[in-house]
Parts: structure tokens; sequence; C-alpha cells
């Protein structure tokens, strides 16, 4: 029997990683602009603060282990676009309460 993934359980992971130079999840800071499932697969597709990133390999494979291990996928996709570019505004609620924006 195939494990049905779950968006729920897809984001749970999401909120555990952090950008290393914002103390804010990378799902409250707007980041992620899409996620699909097929099946046990997860596609994300997302963007970075800043196109200069120096920790996108490491951000990249710890979204992808917690994205797994919180929602059981077996494959977690990673695309990292440009575009739209990140701004504040993209930030959700609480995400602007915790940085005091």
């Amino acid at each position: 029997m195939e494990i049905k993934v779950k968006e729920e359980d897809v984001i749970k992971g999401l909120k555990q990683c952090y950008d290393p130079e914002i103390p804010a999840n990378i799902y409250d800071l707007g980041l992620v602009y899409k996620i699909e499932i097929n099946g046990t697969e997860v596609n994300i597709v997302m963007t970075l603060t800043s196109p200069f990133c120096p920790v996108t390999d490491y951000l990249v494979e710890d979204i992808r282990g917690k994205v797994m291990d919180f929602s059981g996928a077996t494959k977690v996709n990673i695309d990292i676009t440009f575009d739209p570019p990140w701004t504040k505004d993209n930030m959700t609620d609480e995400a602007r309460a915790e940085l005091g924006i």
C-alpha cells in the first residue's frame, strides 16, 4: 500500500527549515511559491532571499530531509527560482510579528 503524502505534512517539514540569516522558517518567510504532490513525490518551487545565498546547497538538503521525515515522501524535488524575486511582502503575519516588522 502506497503512502499518500499530505500537503499539511509537507508544510510541517518546511516550517522546520530556517534561513540561517533570518530567524524565521522558510514557509512563513514566503520563500515557498508552490507545492505539488504526485503520489509520494513532492515538487517544491521556491526562492531565496538573495540569489547570492551562500548556503543554498545546505538549505536544499535540509528542506529535502525534513519534508521526507515529516511527510513520508520518497522523493523531493526542489526548483529554485528568482521570478518573482522575494520581498518582505511575501511573509506571513506570524513571521512579521516574530521579526518585529
